[in-house]
């Protein structure tokens, strides 16, 4: 199922005030105080981030994207997410933390609470390719620095992803903070996360 990413079927959730698409290439320039997060720890809920999506009924495929960001501020964001609705989504990116590190992580939020799992990064880093892979209501989001070689970064379940999906891009900044982000060499591919081949399932009875 190799095709390319069709702007003509992406629709925004909280349209941006600044942005640009192509069919090629795809610029956001965030919003201070645009955020993805549900109660966990913090114990606020904000779901107020621009999401630009698309829909599909398919249970096995592969999104890829490359981003380029200029990320200055704390927890200045960018990557992919599939969103189902404010309590039931996903996202990976890249986090800034400070002129060190930045935070390479998931958000996995099912019922209305999120988690999240992250790995630091060098602060240099300005851009890195993301791909998400669903097999049914499962989901892998793997990294790369080239595009060619990936690296796991989280499997996880969405209880509600059955059926017809939205998925895409994100970007935000939950700070007092504006920033521009950069999505390019968008494609959707055949699943590229491979069926699991050891231990067999469980029986459910």
């Amino acid at each position: 199922m190799n095709t390319k990413w069709n702007p003509t079927l992406l629709k925004w959730t909280r349209e941006p005030k600044h942005y640009t698409v192509t069919d090629n290439r795809i610029e956001i320039l965030t919003q201070p105080h645009t955020d993805l997060w549900q109660r966990t720890y913090y114990h606020f809920r904000n779901d107020n981030a621009p999401l630009l999506l698309m829909e599909t009924d398919e249970t096995y495929f592969s999104f890829v994207v490359k981003t380029e960001f200029e990320s200055k501020r704390r927890y200045d964001q960018c990557g992919v997410a599939v969103y189902l609705d404010s309590e039931n989504w996903l996202k990976a990116s890249i986090e800034y933390e400070n002129e060190t590190i930045q935070r390479l992580g998931a958000v996995v939020t099912n019922h209305g609470y999120s988690d999240w799992s992250t790995t630091d990064i060098d602060a240099s880093v300005k851009s890195m390719w993301f791909r998400l892979s669903r097999r049914e209501q499962d989901f892998c989001v793997e990294n790369s620095t080239d595009g060619i070689l990936y690296h796991q970064m989280r499997i996880c379940h969405l209880f509600h992803a059955a059926g017809r999906i939205p998925f895409g891009i994100y970007a935000c900044s939950p700070e007092d903070s504006s920033f521009k982000a950069a999505f390019t060499h968008m494609e959707i591919t055949d699943c590229a996360w491979p069926a699991h081949a050891g231990q067999a399932p469980d029986r459910e009875d």
